[in-house]
């Protein structure tokens, strides 16, 4: 990771009020042990693995081998490739406080296993999507607002490919411990697993999630609106059985 310090590690905190006990399984251990580097970006040369989303507002680019995003207006950056399961999501993300116009410590948010019902490309509509949030509600896809609403919440919720992304109780978290500190990168990883999704920040459980309908594959996208961003160490693991 570069340019900007970890973040210090907090107490476990169960925040979806759902029980980690599935077999006394260490998610972590399991990535160690079993996961396979499949995908990764270190942001050190280009953007060839995205794709953005975005107007004129937003600047999207390699700074420091980086990933910045400084966005006026809704953006969304798509990783190209699908990812499936069993596999994990890795990256380190910040907020960026430095006196920009940008600069509000908010929404450090992503996307993944997005798929557009009825389309064969999934970036035909990209231009006309243009980083509008509401023009990704048909979608079907995971999304987690990370320290959004100006940092007082995170959000998971499934969008099912209807036009509706509702939001249980369970998983709207208000604790401080799992919203962004400005300028400290925040360390997300995903585990999709076959029954069950895991998000973890900075090794900490913040969603154990189990769905009727698991969805099995799509793209990954980092989102945010209205906020200045950077993004580093991007890794997507097979997790070998």
């Amino acid at each position: 990771m570069k340019k900007l310090s970890t973040l210090i590690a907090i107490p476990l905190i169960m925040s979806s009020g759902i029980s980690f006990a599935q077999d006394n399984i260490n998610y972590l251990e399991l990535l160690q042990d079993n996961g396979k580097l499949i995908y990764s970006d270190g942001f050190n040369h280009s953007m060839e693995q995205w794709v953005v989303e975005k107007t004129d507002k937003t600047e999207v680019g390699i700074i420091e081998q980086s990933l910045d995003i400084d966005d006026g207006a809704g953006v969304t950056v798509w990783f190209k490739e699908d990812i499936g399961t069993p596999s994990v999501i890795e990256f380190n993300g910040s907020v960026v406080v430095a006196g920009g116009k940008n600069d509000r410590g908010t929404d450090l948010n992503f996307f993944w296993m997005a798929q557009e019902p009825g389309s064969t490309d999934f970036f035909a509509k990209s231009e006309w999507r243009s980083g509008n949030m509401r023009k990704y509600d048909p979608m079907r896809l995971y999304y987690i607002g990370y320290g959004a609403n100006d940092n007082s919440t995170t959000r998971f919720r499934r969008y099912p490919g209807d036009g509706t992304r509702p939001l249980l109780p369970e998983y709207d978290v208000k604790d401080p411990a799992f919203m962004n500190v400005p300028n400290k990168y925040t360390n997300i990883k995903i585990f999709n697993l076959d029954d069950e999704v895991l998000v973890y920040a900075n090794d900490k459980l913040l969603y154990h999630i189990e769905d009727e309908k698991m969805f099995e594959s799509g793209k990954f996208g980092f989102r945010t609106w209205k906020s200045h961003l950077r993004i580093d160490d991007f890794k997507v693991y097979a997790i070998e059985q």
